[in-house]
């Protein structure tokens, strides 16, 4: 069975809580790689925000739609070059990627169950420490936007 090459439009969603500590999960192989949670569209015309939550729900466990959740899509996208060492997961002759930033709010006992094939271990950080800790420059980039746009009305 052929694998189908991956849609280079993904989500990054910054899991946060009402007093701005960010989640970073640490990437499975690649330690000492510290994100938010990603991913990409499983179809061409799957609506961003379905793609934010199943991502969300894979990576964390959480429900974006649970009680005292609050998903937002900016509306701002990063357009970045695939890495040689993923370009193999993608059709030939596509060279970016389209990421579109959301964040969800969640409330501060939420519980976070990590899928073992994704990512190792979790910690939540206050939303500065947070972006120092990112490997990803557009991921550290969100989170320092978080307390501006956290506070605005979506």
């Amino acid at each position: 069975m052929a694998v189908m090459p991956k849609i280079p439009q993904s989500v990054l969603v910054v899991i946060h809580t009402a007093q701005l500590q960010v989640l970073l999960m640490q990437r499975a192989g690649q330690a000492p790689f510290w994100q938010s949670v990603t991913g990409s569209k499983d179809f061409e015309d799957e609506p961003w925000e379905a793609v934010a939550a199943r991502e969300v729900r894979e990576e964390t466990g959480i429900d974006a739609f649970g009680a005292g959740c609050r998903l937002h899509d900016w509306q701002l996208e990063n357009i970045y070059t695939i890495y040689p060492e993923w370009q193999h997961r993608y059709a030939p002759g596509v060279w970016h990627n389209t990421e579109r930033v959301f964040s969800l709010e969640v409330p501060s006992y939420t519980p976070v169950v990590l899928n073992p094939g994704e990512h190792t271990a979790f910690a939540w950080h206050a939303w500065r420490e947070a972006a120092d800790r990112c490997t990803a420059a557009s991921n550290a980039e969100a989170i320092l936007l978080l307390p501006r746009l956290a506070s605005s009305t979506f």
